[in-house]
C-alpha cells in the first residue's frame, strides 16, 4: 500500500503516525495492498479555499476527502476482489484540528488520527449526510480508532518490555556482545 504524505501546514505533527493510522484503517477495511493514497496537511487559508470551492461553505474545516474518479462507483474499494486503486486525497488542517482536540480533551495527534480515519472512510464511499449513514460511518470510525489505539498501546508495551529484557540480559552477561576490534 502506497501512502504519500506532505506537510504544508506549518504545524509540526507526527507524520509517520498519520500514515500508520491511514494504513491501519485501510487494512481494517480490506483495501487492496496495491491501493494508493495521498495525505496533504495544509494551512487554514488553503483549507478555507478548498472548503469554499468544493463544498460551497465558508471558512476552513478539519478534513476533506477527494476520491479519484476512476473508482467503480457501484463498488466500494473495500469490497472483495478489488485490485489496485488510486483512492484519492485526504486533506487535513492541523491548525483547525488543534482547537477541536483541545475541546475534545485529547492531543492533536489523536485528533489527526480520527480525521485520517474519517477521511479514509469518505474515500471508501461512506458518508454522514443521512442519520442512518452517519450511524454506520461513525460506528465504524469509532471501532477502527479503538482498535488502532489498542494496537499502538500494545506496540508501545512490547517495545518497553524489549528494553527491559535487554537491560536484564545485559546485566547477567547474556546481552548482545560488543563487536571486537581486530588489531
Amino acid at each position: 500500500m502506497s501512502i504519500e504524505i506532505a506537510n504544508e501546514s506549518g504545524v509540526a505533527v507526527d507524520e509517520a503516525s498519520i500514515v500508520t493510522a491511514a494504513r491501519f484503517a485501510l487494512d481494517r477495511m480490506n483495501v487492496s495492498k496495491l491501493a494508493e493514497l495521498s495525505v496533504l496537511l495544509v494551512e487554514l487559508d488553503v483549507m478555507s479555499d478548498l472548503h469554499e470551492r468544493w463544498m460551497d461553505l465558508p471558512g476552513p474545516t478539519d478534513v476533506m476527502a477527494f476520491p479519484m474518479d476512476e473508482l467503480d462507483s457501484a463498488r466500494r474499494p473495500d469490497a472483495s476482489e478489488v485490485g489496485p486503486a488510486l483512492l484519492g486525497d485526504i486533506v487535513l488542517c492541523p491548525a483547525f484540528a488543534k482547537d477541536q482536540a483541545r475541546t475534545a480533551g485529547h492531543s492533536l495527534n489523536d485528533e489527526l488520527h480520527l480525521l485520517t480515519v474519517h477521511g479514509v472512510l469518505h474515500l471508501l464511499g461512506y458518508d454522514h449526510a443521512e442519520p442512518a449513514e452517519e450511524r454506520e460511518m461513525f460506528t465504524l470510525q469509532k471501532r477502527i480508532l479503538a482498535d488502532f489505539r489498542a494496537a499502538a498501546a500494545e506496540a508501545r508495551r512490547r517495545a518497553a518490555q524489549r528494553v527491559e529484557d535487554d537491560k536484564l540480559l545485559g546485566a547477567v552477561g547474556l546481552g548482545e556482545s560488543e563487536p571486537t576490534q581486530e588489531r
